[in-house]
């Protein structure tokens, strides 16, 4: 008769081993050696939460001495930003309904008819860019109120100082004059 195949032991030492040093890893946390401390928190401000807090402080009398307990001091407003307050425009201030303000207005002349802007109103620092046109063809009647410039078939045209100006475009052998108030 053949005997039947032996059968083999597991080591169960190494397993217990590891298991063992498993066990104490679990008990320590890995920070363990490391201090960490809180982040700063603002306290809740009374308002926000009534829950648990506690009311202004309490004196009680106990023999001859008084004890006072701590209550939650209210919370410090939080910080606000100073700003110069803007004076409110007055009549002599306020731009007309029709002045565009400091703003740059674009004249395409292959897209504008002329003849149709007879006038624009601007405030001081307002800038007129005229677009396709030659160099030196536009002219101001009030070189002291402006800063002209020109570059690659545009000029700019910045209003520095409040007055009346009138701007000549020529076009088609024709010129049109613009009348800019500036403001």
């Amino acid at each position: 008769m053949a005997e039947p195949p032996r059968r083999r032991r597991r080591r169960a030492a190494p397993a217990a081993g590891a298991l063992t040093a498993l066990a104490v890893l679990a008990g320590a946390p890995a920070c363990a050696d490391r201090s960490v401390s809180p982040l700063p928190v603002r306290p809740p401000t009374p308002a926000a939460s009534t829950v648990g807090a506690a009311g202004p402080p309490t004196t009680a009398a106990v023999g001859t001495s008084t004890v006072t307990r701590p209550g939650r001091s209210p919370a410090p407003p939080p910080p606000t930003r100073s700003r110069t307050a803007r004076p409110t425009p007055s009549a002599s201030t306020a731009l007309p309904r029709a002045c565009l303000g400091a703003v740059r207005y674009d004249l395409v002349l292959a897209e504008t008819e002329l003849a149709l802007l007879k006038s624009l109103c601007f405030a001081t620092g307002g800038v007129l860019r005229i677009r396709g046109i030659g160099p030196g063809l536009v002219t101001v009647d009030r070189a002291d109120l402006v800063s002209r410039s020109y570059e690659a078939g545009v000029v700019d045209i910045r209003f520095v100082r409040t007055g009346t100006v009138v701007v000549t475009i020529p076009q088609d052998g024709r010129t049109y004059p613009i009348t800019v108030v500036v403001v």
